[in-house]
């Protein structure tokens, strides 16, 4: 991250990547030492965040290291899970305990409640349990902590720290590249919220196990943008994000800790398990209780959050901006990508303006235009030959950032595909399975995107406007359509790509077109 104005770089930073990163390594020793619960879940905090981190900044960087880094740290992070879960249950089983002896005895109280309650305030209840379903419990949770630990201990050792160190010095200066708080991070801290409100809808109204745990992750997912990438929102929001992260963390742990009791038949009677039930119950459902009260209704934290991100027409930009500032960083030159992309909305502004639709809804179809022009190149990160199949795996593969429809990005990696090479065929792989309407509308796209691109062939931005002058319709005979562009010669080193490339787009029009040079008009 850049580094801080002078007179603050005392001050100990305690978020961003590389803190993080750092902070894995540092906790890598304090794990081997002993394997127990502190230093296990310091490690695993600090690889999700470093996980979480990357999934988001690799949406703006194409550098492949965010995805190598991301998956082996997702090895380490699960490897480590099951001992954080045995160790976490232990933590329960004592903290049930306690809640239980604290409760003042009745002349029902089972037996063996009686014989603990008489020494309440004894030092270690793992020791000592009083109720035999946690002692079971305890002793079995005990032996397979012992296993988990080996297996912890063997994920270290295969755990690559040099490769982990080095991605610590390179990856944080690749982040660093987007300044803290900018609109691009609120763009991507939005995407988080509406993710993470989606599982928020889903768990109130199925109020299952599943529904509740995959929310805590989405809440988590979107704290951790915020915490590390706006720190302004953090500093108003990190009580509020840490507090709901708690509960829901509560509530995980006591549905994974109800369901290995049962698993593990620990319960000597129906009546112990039933006072199991109503404990582990009334525990969660006090967490619920106290997340619906702060995240339900016109005032809650899901608005206050919402309101100070991103809105309307800003989303559609910064989701532009965000797949501009992912295909620079693969495309060699792409302001030759934004020239291609002007010429191309031009040529289809002018066509629509001049009467002719194309076969889908004309916004949606001007959108995956757009994108197909700046993204057609970014294969040629992996070389020029076949370049167009490759952008189109990758635009493909890469998900649609908030604001763009997924039809519409999918789309454009059809379109970008045949920017250059063999003309489009609805019998294509690519298209044949697609909609009637819908295969019209790409080939169409298809043509004003390769005679974009073949007006800038030489990457000079000699050509930068078009204007098409007719109707596009069809009204006599075999009229040319004309396309008078700026900067255009007959004589031109790229006329002779532009005459064949035309030929697509006169096959969408079925009339010729012509292209021109754009002739200035002087004012008297």
């Amino acid at each position: 991250m850049p580094l801080p104005p002078a007179h603050t770089t005392r001050a100990k930073k305690t978020t961003g990547l590389r803190h993080w990163m750092l902070r894995a390594s540092e906790e890598f020793e304090r794990v081997a030492a002993d394997f127990s619960a502190d230093p296990v879940h310091d490690l695993r905090v600090s690889l999700r965040r470093c996980r979480s981190l990357a999934d988001g900044l690799m949406s703006l960087d194409p550098d492949p290291n965010w995805k190598a880094m991301k998956k082996a740290g997702k090895r380490l992070f699960q490897r480590l899970g099951n001992l954080r879960d045995i160790q976490v249950m232990m933590e329960w089983v004592e903290k049930l305990e306690r809640i239980r002896v604290e409760r003042a005895p009745s002349p029902a109280m089972h037996a063996s409640e009686q014989m603990y309650e008489a020494a309440p305030h004894e030092p270690n209840p793992r020791s000592y349990p009083g109720d035999p379903a946690a002692q079971a419990l305890l002793k079995i949770l005990a032996a397979r902590e012992s296993e988990q630990k080996h297996e912890a201990h063997a994920a270290l050792e295969e755990f690559d720290r040099k490769q982990w160190r080095q991605w610590s010095k390179t990856l944080p200066s690749r982040a660093a590249r987007i300044r803290p708080g900018s609109a691009l991070f609120k763009h991507l801290a939005l995407e988080r919220w509406t993710a993470a409100r989606a599982l928020h809808n889903r768990a109130l109204r199925n109020r299952s196990q599943v529904a509740f745990h995959s929310l805590r992750i989405g809440i988590k997912r979107f704290r951790y943008i915020v915490e590390n990438f706006l720190p302004v929102e953090h500093k108003a929001w990190s009580n509020d994000l840490k507090e709901i992260q708690d509960l829901l963390g509560d509530v995980h742990d006591l549905d994974v800790l109800w369901a290995t009791a049962l698993s593990c038949h620990v319960f000597p009677d129906a009546d112990s398990r039933r006072r199991w039930n109503e404990r582990i119950v009334a525990e969660r459902t006090k967490r619920i209780d106290q997340y619906r009260k702060k995240m339900v209704g016109p005032d809650s934290w899901w608005q206050v959050w919402r309101a100070a991100l991103p809105q309307d027409k800003q989303i559609h930009a910064l989701a532009t901006q965000r797949m501009k500032l992912w295909a620079s960083g693969l495309d060699p030159d792409f302001p030759h990508s934004e020239r291609v992309a002007s010429l191309a909305l031009q040529l289809y502004d002018g066509l629509l303006g001049s009467g002719w639709q194309p076969a889908v809804n004309a916004i949606s179809a001007r959108t995956s235009l757009m994108a197909a022009a700046l993204l057609h190149d970014v294969g040629k990160s992996e070389g020029q030959k076949g370049h167009h199949k490759i952008s189109y795996e990758m635009i493909r593969v890469h998900g649609n950032p908030l604001g763009w429809k997924a039809q519409d990005l999918q789309r454009a990696a059809i379109v970008a595909r045949f920017h250059r090479g063999a003309l489009p065929t609805r019998r294509h792989k690519s298209l044949r399975d697609l909609l009637p309407d819908e295969q019209k509308a790409t080939i169409q796209l298809a043509a004003i995107l390769r005679l974009a691109n073949a007006l800038d062939l030489t990457h000079d931005g000699h050509i930068r406007r078009v204007r098409i002058e007719g109707d596009a319709i069809k009204t006599k005979g075999n009229e040319a359509l004309m396309i008078a562009a700026e900067g255009y010669s007959p004589l031109s080193q790229s006329a002779q790509a532009i005459a064949a490339e035309r030929h697509l787009l006169e096959t969408v029009l079925r009339r010729p077109v012509v292209v021109k040079p754009l002739k200035h008009t002087v004012r008297k």
